[in-house]
């Protein structure tokens, strides 16, 4: 079993080499403007692009709570848009965050990293805008990825 590496610097920048997934939240609404997908954005056009494209085409695709979309952006790099939040704002259903969501997805990830040979790279997922707490996110990357043996690197952003 590996465990969570914690590191200082842009997750949008992966370190290692090989494949590399980058995974981050994202709401059931379509909604893709602030927070973390704006560095994604900033480095490449596809995973937006992908993900409204899915969302608009939601009726005929799994797009809903739980469910990953993976772009790849570079050779050996592929983005996870993980449908981890219900709608952008907290209100008298609590936070956005959906941890059952991230947990689903994780699974998700999980077998595409193994499929691919890849390690998984992200920000403190789901603890930004969407509103979670680390403390419930962390044992879901530990029981879902760090504990099939899937390299994790969290990356917390200075600034």
């Amino acid at each position: 079993m590996s465990e969570i590496t914690y590191v200082r610097g842009d997750a949008t920048q992966p370190f290692g080499k090989g494949p590399r997934l980058i995974v981050h939240v994202c709401n059931d609404i379509g909604g893709w403007g602030k927070g973390f997908v704006l560095a994604l954005s900033r480095r490449w056009p596809e995973p937006e692009k992908a993900y409204r494209r899915w969302h608009r085409e939601r009726a005929t695709n799994d797009f809903g709570l739980g469910a990953v979309q993976f772009v790849q952006v570079e050779s050996y790099l592929w983005v996870a848009n993980l449908v981890g939040q219900r709608g952008t704002r907290t209100g008298s259903k609590g936070v956005p965050v959906r941890y059952e969501a991230i947990g689903a997805g994780l699974a998700d990830v999980a077998a595409k990293a193994a499929e691919l040979g890849a390690s998984v790279h992200m920000p403190r997922i789901g603890c930004g805008l969407a509103g979670g707490k680390w403390p419930r996110v962390e044992p879901l990357i530990t029981e879902r990825l760090t504990a099939r043996g899937i390299p994790v690197t969290v990356y917390d952003h200075d600034g």
